[in-house]
């Protein structure tokens, strides 16, 4: 078993962030197996070298360890766009140069003097493909924002010989309880939109990053909280489509406030750094956090 703990560095690590980790490192030690860190700093305008710092501060201070050196997603954008001149090669990604207010637009459109209600995905509500076309064959790729085509991703998955089923195994559970073996409808895929795969100014996406670097690091299993449990199918597919083996899922509870609202990084009040500050022990963390 190999598992990993994957944080940004744009803020203090919070209660959430520490159940993560310590289930993650958990499961992997109880398995005799290995846990493993990687920084997920492709958003430039928000990392911050001190976070990083903090991180690894607050990870060793609640008794975690991990080989070195740790992985940073920034030093990896060759192996994105990588990953990407091999899709575009294939005609399954397109640039488009929408902007948010451009999509809200076109959402918001009337069709035949009704507003169209639009599917939501994991990233929001799906993109309306107006920029949605088959680039030529000798096109280079451009340096934009660039998106799936899940219509052809999905007839490119779905339509081979002996092709892999779109599933996976989830050893937790997501929001509505689901666990065990877990068949991804493509309709859910479609409701999704065209994803984007590439963002201008990251060269890169979490969807793509996530997926290549946990092929990478040879992770097994994947602990992460089960609000990101519906972005899974987006990386099973990804998986199908640049040839990657699919880990096992373990997708865990979230650590809310008193009333009920998930953790975020600028809930500083919930900060580890701020309970160690206070004279709080390793050993009062998990117990705040259930373990």
């Amino acid at each position: 078993m190999r598992t990993r703990f994957a944080p940004s560095p744009t803020g203090p690590l919070h209660l959430g962030h520490a159940y993560s980790a310590i289930l993650a490192h958990d499961m992997a030690r109880a398995a005799g197996g290995e846990f493993l860190l990687r920084i997920e700093d492709i958003d430039q305008t928000r990392a911050r070298p001190e976070y990083e710092g903090q991180i690894y501060d607050d990870l060793h201070w609640l008794g975690l360890d991990w080989p070195r050196p740790v992985m940073r997603q920034s030093d990896r954008l060759p192996t994105y766009r990588r990953a990407l001149s091999q899709l575009w090669a294939r005609g399954l990604i397109y640039p488009c140069t929408c902007t948010r207010r451009d999509i809200s637009d076109a959402l918001n459109a009337p069709q035949e003097g009704a507003a169209p209600t639009p599917h939501i995905g994991p990233d929001g509500p799906a993109y309306p493909g107006t920029c949605r076309k088959i680039p030529a064959a000798d096109a280079p790729m451009p340096e934009q924002a660039l998106r799936l085509n899940m219509a052809l991703a999905l007839a490119v998955v779905t339509g081979r010989p002996m092709a892999r089923p779109l599933e996976f195994t989830e050893q937790g559970a997501g929001p509505q309880g689901e666990t065990g073996n877990i068949n991804i409808d493509p309709q859910t895929l479609m409701n999704a939109g065209d994803i984007v795969l590439a963002r201008r100014d990251f060269g890169t996406s979490y969807h793509l990053a996530v997926v290549l670097d946990d092929a990478t690091q040879g992770i097994t299993h994947i602990t992460r909280g089960n609000d990101l449990f519906e972005a899974t199918a987006i990386h099973i597919l990804l998986q199908n489509l640049l040839g990657l083996a699919t880990p096992v899922y373990h997708h865990h509870r979230l650590i809310r406030d008193e009333n009920g609202k998930r953790l975020a990084k600028r809930d500083d009040a919930r900060a580890i750094a701020k309970y160690r500050a206070d004279g709080e022990t390793k050993s009062d963390i998990r117990q705040r956090v259930g373990l």
